[in-house]
């Protein structure tokens, strides 16, 4: 008896050891995803990065132009942006899978059999999800909603925040005044064969899908019909600039930028 009591408290001991161990391992990590995370952040650029080049649509450098901090330098935030972009996909999810439950499938109004006396199993409708031709149960339902609230803060931010890490990745292009003199895409591809002879935009025809986001003051008809032909560009006013657009193309192309600045900072407000 004492042996296996014996045995028994150091087969504890060892567990405990163990849990302590594991608990001490976890702090450990925790810890230093806390520092990296405190270095990453930090770790933002604050010299080159916010003073950006301002080019014309021929890929020549016109102006330099100093950018806010707190807008364009801003540290990335995975949490946020992963929060923010997710929510903003279900917005735009189609509810269209639909299946039908038990009170909306044809039939099944009589009890196949009486309750009790046969010896089987007991049974109110044909129509029950277990019977071939049944309903469906916890089915998918269009009348299901995926809407998910987004604060506008929420959003600027998560925005910003992106722009700031394109900024560091140097995904991010400033033009002076872009125009397009005929509604030709001709004058588009011009334009775009212009733009990727700027140091770190030469993928910009190269890139088959989902190149540039291009962000302009108003809409132009012919800068619109000038891009439209091209599948790996999009064309958008300011005031419609969002996250998923953002993320979804590699190089973020604005337009006007001192106006484009202002606007973006009182989007903050």
């Amino acid at each position: 008896m004492k042996n296996d009591t014996t045995k028994k408290n150091l087969k504890a001991s060892k567990i405990a050891d163990k849990v302590v161990k594991a608990v001490k391992t976890g702090e450990e990590k925790t810890a230093a995803r806390k520092e990296k995370r405190t270095a990453r952040e930090e770790k933002v650029v604050t010299t080159g990065a916010l003073e950006a080049q301002i080019y014309n649509q021929d890929g020549r450098s016109v102006d330099t132009l100093k950018l806010s901090e707190n807008i364009f330098g801003l540290p990335w935030r995975a949490d946020l942006v992963h929060q923010v972009v997710v929510s903003l996909m279900s917005n735009k999810r189609t509810n269209l899978a639909h299946t039908k439950d038990r009170s909306e499938v044809s039939g099944g109004g009589k009890k196949p059999w009486q309750q009790k006396g046969l010896g089987r199993a007991r049974h109110g409708s044909t129509r029950s999800p277990i019977w071939v031709h049944g309903g469906v149960a916890h089915g998918p339902r269009n009348d299901k909603n995926y809407g998910r609230k987004v604060n506008k803060k929420m959003k600027a931010k998560a925005l910003f925040t992106i722009i700031s890490k394109k900024i560091r990745d140097n995904e991010v292009f400033f033009l002076d005044n872009l125009k397009s003199s005929a509604p030709k895409a001709k004058e588009g591809l011009a334009i775009l064969k212009n733009l990727s002879k700027i140091s770190g935009a030469e993928q910009i025809l190269a890139k088959r899908a989902n190149s540039a986001y291009i962000t302009v003051m108003k809409n132009d008809e012919n800068l619109n019909k000038s891009f439209r032909n091209f599948g790996n560009i999009k064309i958008d006013e300011w005031r419609n600039i969002n996250p998923l657009d953002v993320l979804n193309y590699k190089y973020l192309i604005i337009d006007n930028v001192e106006a484009a600045a202002k606007f973006l900072a009182n989007k903050m407000k």
